[in-house]
């Protein structure tokens, strides 16, 4: 199947608008919630609500999407639930009241990516294989929109303050339901056959059960990035500016990787890198923990992240493809959101909230250096897999 620009237009500005919510939305969160009083514990919390939300969201939009066809159908109605739910966030009615909203929220956008994720492989599978380069292509318009937004919003929060953070919401919001509403109306034939094809004997494959293993542990060690990476250098007086440049630098990497990702993936087996992933995921979380304070070294573990997340990601978006093929591809999808975002999200936040209160921040991301150690064993198990010893000859 021939797959035209125009077709891809919509996915493009699709992933633009979600990531431009997630651009502001992940880095700053926790520091709005500070700027609301909020204790370090609490903030943790508060931020493993979304997390929360990926372990059964995911799974149950994905098991529908599967059993229907329906994903744009579905995307639609996610993302202006969650804008209207974010109005809520204009009203101050204690911490129980956030909760719920954000718990609200999360649970309408938290499947959006998988969704898409799973139409656009509908696209992008050609006989059994997985056009990576295309995908790239796609998704780093996703990485432009969180460069702008993560770079824009320190801006303004710098010379305005945090107040702002709810229009902010509302805002990227509705540039993603205007981006779904303008996506074709894809739906994919079911038949009673495909609708219940069993997911259990994939999982029960050994390799497959490493691969998520290994994903389980690699988000896990990048969980302090994602939540505490901003209280972290707000701690060692960097300003709101800086911390937004720092989180662009590895945006820009994960651009360059996106558009040349075709040339270097030829390179090692989709498990050989995932090994390496895991390796350059070590070396980071040292530098971070150890060398923060000098800018120089922390500009290079944020260079880093065009390995750590944007090769992770790609390799296992080509994995999943390869996993869960056909009618399977929306469960596949919203299995990699819920085993490597949402437990782990939610374990990263609870303990890294309780460690960090007891031995400071810097000790999240000493956790998750030994953690990407446990990621990398892992990964290797997936790597033999693919490269069994041979047997001894006579």
């Amino acid at each position: 199947m021939t797959v035209s620009r125009r077709q891809l237009v919509p996915f493009a500005a699709m992933s633009a608008s979600y990531f431009a919510h997630i651009g502001f939305f992940n880095p700053y969160l926790p520091l709005w919630l500070k700027d609301q009083g909020l204790s370090i514990i609490m903030i943790g919390l508060l931020t493993s609500v979304q997390a929360f939300t990926r372990i059964f969201a995911p799974y149950a939009w994905g098991w529908l999407s599967d059993h229907t066809g329906e994903r744009v159908k579905l995307l639609r109605y996610g993302a202006s639930a969650a804008l209207l739910i974010s109005f809520g966030l204009w009203f101050d009615f204690g911490v129980v009241w956030l909760a719920l909203v954000l718990l609200l929220m999360f649970a309408h956008t938290s499947a959006m990516m998988p969704m898409s994720e799973a139409a656009m492989a509908h696209l992008f599978s050609r006989g059994g294989s997985f056009d990576i380069r295309r995908y790239g292509r796609v998704r780093l318009w996703g990485s432009l929109g969180f460069l702008f937004t993560v770079l824009a919003a320190g801006v303004w929060f710098e010379v305005f303050g945090m107040g702002h953070f709810p229009l902010w919401t509302g805002v990227s919001l509705l540039a993603i339901v205007l981006s779904v509403w303008t996506m074709p109306d894809l739906k994919e034939e079911v038949s009673a056959h495909a609708s219940n094809l069993p997911i259990a004997p994939i999982l029960r494959q050994r390799h497959v059960q490493w691969f998520f293993a290994a994903l389980f542990f690699h988000v896990l060690s990048h969980i302090g990035i994602y939540v505490f990476f901003s209280l972290y250098l707000d701690s060692l007086g960097y300003s709101k500016t800086m911390i937004g440049v720092l989180w662009a630098v590895s945006v820009i990497v994960e651009i360059g990787w996106f558009f040349t990702q075709s040339r270097w993936l030829p390179l090692l087996s989709l498990s050989g890198w995932l090994l390496l992933c895991a390796a350059a995921m070590v070396l980071r979380m040292g530098i971070t923990a150890s060398s923060a304070s000098v800018l120089g070294l922390l500009l290079l573990a944020q260079a880093l992240h065009a390995i750590t997340f944007a090769t992770h990601h790609a390799v296992c978006i080509s994995l999943l493809t390869a996993y869960f093929p056909g009618r399977l591809r929306g469960r596949g999808q919203a299995l990699y959101t819920v085993i490597g975002y949402g437990i782990p999200g939610v374990l990263g936040g609870l303990a890294g909230g309780a460690l960090s209160s007891r031995l400071g921040l810097a000790s999240i991301f000493w956790a998750s250096m030994l953690i990407s150690l446990i990621a990398g064993a892992c990964a290797y198990r997936v790597w033999r897999h693919q490269h069994p010893v041979p047997a001894a000859a006579g």
